[in-house]
């Protein structure tokens, strides 16, 4: 019986051992998951009500750039800019929409571009490209999150 008691106390104070176990902290599981978040792609991309109707995410994609263009295309079409370069037939123009569904249109230019004035394109820019419809901002694991893009837009069709 001796032994037999022995051997349930080697075994209760070595079984102890499994209950020491570390429990991670909340930082340390915030930390692991952040890291796992792929931060350069967005759940849902920001959409236009003409896109929502569409599942497939890379097409509704698609569409709210094809749909953005084209509004900015309108926008910029027969304007000031067309005469002030007549050279330059399309503009790349960074668009950031935030998380509130505002946005922020960027011209943006060759390092070595020094043939434009580039501030005035970019009052032009901030005067012609406003009053566009409802934009939904990009979602990311549930919330409305900043986006950034270059579209290419043409001024000149010939």
């Amino acid at each position: 019986m001796k032994q037999y008691s022995l051997f349930l106390v080697f075994i209760l104070f070595n079984s102890c051992q499994y209950f020491d176990k570390q429990v991670p902290s909340e930082k340390e599981l915030l930390q692991k998951e952040l890291k796992s978040i792929n931060w350069k792609e967005v759940d849902e991309y920001p959409s236009v009500v003409d896109c929502d109707k569409i599942e497939d995410k890379k097409q509704r994609q698609q569409c709210f750039f094809e749909v953005l263009t084209q509004l900015i295309q309108e926008k910029l079409c027969n304007d000031t800019l067309a005469m002030l370069y007549p050279e330059l037939d399309t503009i790349e123009v960074k668009v950031t929409v935030f998380p509130n569904a505002t946005m922020k249109f960027e011209p943006q230019f060759p390092k070595d571009s020094v043939a434009y004035d580039t501030v005035k394109i970019d009052s032009i820019l901030k005067a012609r490209l406003v009053d566009f419809p409802k934009i939904n901002p990009a979602i990311k694991r549930g919330l409305p999150v900043k986006t950034q893009f270059i579209l290419p837009v043409i001024l000149k069709v010939e």
